[in-house]
């Protein structure tokens, strides 16, 4: 995937926005459900979405940036957002935060794959950059799941979910 340094950029924001509007919206449902322990995990990784949102854009700062629509991304959904598997209200932490791993993991991916396939070096570099810092993202959540106890029942093989 080859995208200039504005087109980039505009990927990269957008990413980040949609991360923390899914991560918010996880939250919120969290509370609702009074699985306190998981919103706060959720609102932390929004704070994390924001910030890298937020740096990003002042990078773009003095550039004009494409506002691209729906259909103009270069992703069917965007890395970070994840599937509907967290909006199950009875997640745990550990899974919220494999949920948050895998979507961070994403983001790395793609970011890779801009680093590598770009024509212009300001957007591999960005592109490494913006990849690296997603690594340490899953390196702090593998550090945190390390910490966190693990279900008794895998989410995803809980009979419950099963279907």
């Amino acid at each position: 995937m080859d995208l200039s340094l504005p087109e980039f950029l505009a990927h990269a924001i957008a990413l980040e926005h949609e991360a923390a509007e899914r991560y918010l919206e996880l939250a919120d449902m969290m509370e609702s459900y009074r699985n306190d322990e998981v919103a706060a995990t959720f609102r932390d990784m929004v704070r994390y979405s924001r910030l890298h949102h937020d740096s990003i854009v002042a990078r773009a700062q003095g550039l004009k940036l494409p506002q691209l629509r729906s259909w103009q991304y270069r992703w069917r959904n965007p890395p970070e957002t994840g599937g509907e598997e967290a909006f199950d209200p009875a997640l745990t932490t550990y899974e919220a935060l494999r949920y948050a791993r895998e979507n961070e993991f994403r983001a790395q991916a793609f970011y890779s794959q801009l680093a590598t396939d770009a024509s212009e070096a300001e957007v591999r570099r960005l592109a490494a950059d913006f990849a690296a810092e997603e690594t340490e993202h899953v390196q702090a959540l593998d550090d945190w799941l390390a910490r966190t106890p693990r279900p008794s029942t895998p989410w995803r093989v809980d009979p419950q979910h099963e279907a």
